[in-house]
């Protein structure tokens, strides 16, 4: 299977959540099989040999892959949540975005210093969510952060927004 056949299967919906915005709709590329299995093999062959110990999921797209992501690499699986999601203690980061401010948050305990780390979004826009991300897990001290996107909207440049952009990989570009 090409990366032109899941991209193809990636669905365009025009002013969702916002007039002007051209929401990239991953529920028809993932609800076959064929290609949710795929998506979940390229991730694993480019991960594998990273030392990874914890997959980030961003809520609530990224958790689809992120967790099977973790389960392809054995690892552990740690979301973060939009403010008040969370049952346990928390540490947080208020961000903008294309539309709007919003606020993420990690449990307390959930990374180490000792911890390699990927996070995986479904797409990255301007990457305002990942900055967040970033500046959060950060706060842990883990060893190193790999960022990871199901699909790049490359005219929005995104990626230059990174700490370490040499660490960001996108599987499908539009």
């Amino acid at each position: 299977m090409t990366l032109e056949h899941i991209k193809k299967a990636i669905r365009n919906i025009p002013d969702f959540p916002i007039p002007g915005i051209q929401f990239k709709d991953i529920t028809t590329a993932i609800s076959d099989g064929a290609i949710l299995k795929e998506i979940g093999q390229r991730m694993y062959d480019q991960y594998k040999d990273k030392g990874i110990t914890k997959v980030i999921g961003i809520e609530s797209r990224g958790f689809i892959m992120g967790g099977i992501i973790a389960e392809k690499l054995g690892v552990g699986f740690v979301p973060i949540r939009k403010k008040g999601k969370l049952p346990a203690t928390t540490l947080s980061v208020v961000y903008g975005k294309e539309y709007g401010e919003d606020e993420i948050e990690m449990h307390q305990d959930s990374l180490s210093e000792t911890d390699i780390v990927l996070v995986h979004d479904d797409l990255l826009a301007t990457g305002g969510t990942m900055q967040a991300a970033e500046k959060l897990i950060k706060k842990f001290g883990v060893q190193t952060i790999y960022f990871h996107f199901l699909i790049e909207l490359d005219d929005l440049n995104g990626r230059e927004n990174f700490i370490s952009p040499e660490n960001v990989s996108s599987m499908i570009h539009f």
